[in-house]
């Protein structure tokens, strides 16, 4: 079973990549007043959302290789430039993949010590805030994807199984 879930994480670096790869192409689309127009979402923007998300990414990177994290803030606009976010977040796939390549059954049964952003410390079992991370991620590309749907933009398919196998008649 452990060996499964290896590969299952393998296999949602690669989903992340491609999924990222398809929303950024249509945020591009956009103007930049557009990304950071105020919307009602709980980052206030596109372009919020997409810096959380890249927040989110490198503070589990960091607690996955054993690193102690500074907190930002969870809001915190790491790139106000569009492409400068865009070329960042292509690394950090880059970063997820890299980490799903070397994740082992060990590393998945043991447990991640970390502070939160309130200050907290947790134990948890690292297969489920490995579940955590890529959820994380794909909860808050559907609120991009909402976002996207006020616009003119159309929206891309972001289903697992169609961007893992795309279907040409999908």
């Amino acid at each position: 079973m452990a060996a499964r879930f290896v590969d299952t994480i393998r296999q949602l670096a690669r989903y992340n990549r491609l999924a990222n790869d398809r929303l950024y192409a249509s945020c591009a689309e956009l103007s930049d007043a557009a990304r950071k127009q105020t919307r009602p979402a709980f980052f206030k923007s596109i372009h919020g959302t997409l810096n959380h998300i890249m927040v989110g990414d490198r503070i589990w990177l960091a607690r996955f290789e054993g690193r102690e994290v500074p907190s930002t803030g969870l809001d915190a606009i790491l790139y106000e430039d569009f492409e400068a976010l865009r070329t960042a977040r292509s690394d950090e796939d880059t970063r997820i993949e890299d980490f799903a390549a070397g994740v082992t059954d060990a590393f998945l049964a043991g447990t991640i010590r970390y502070e939160n952003n309130e200050g907290r410390i947790f134990d948890d079992p690292a297969d489920m805030l490995a579940s955590h991370f890529f959820n994380h991620q794909t909860h808050h590309r559907g609120q991009v994807h909402d976002m996207l749907c006020q616009t003119d933009v159309a929206t891309p398919v972001l289903d697992l199984h169609r961007v893992l196998k795309p279907n040409p008649d999908s």
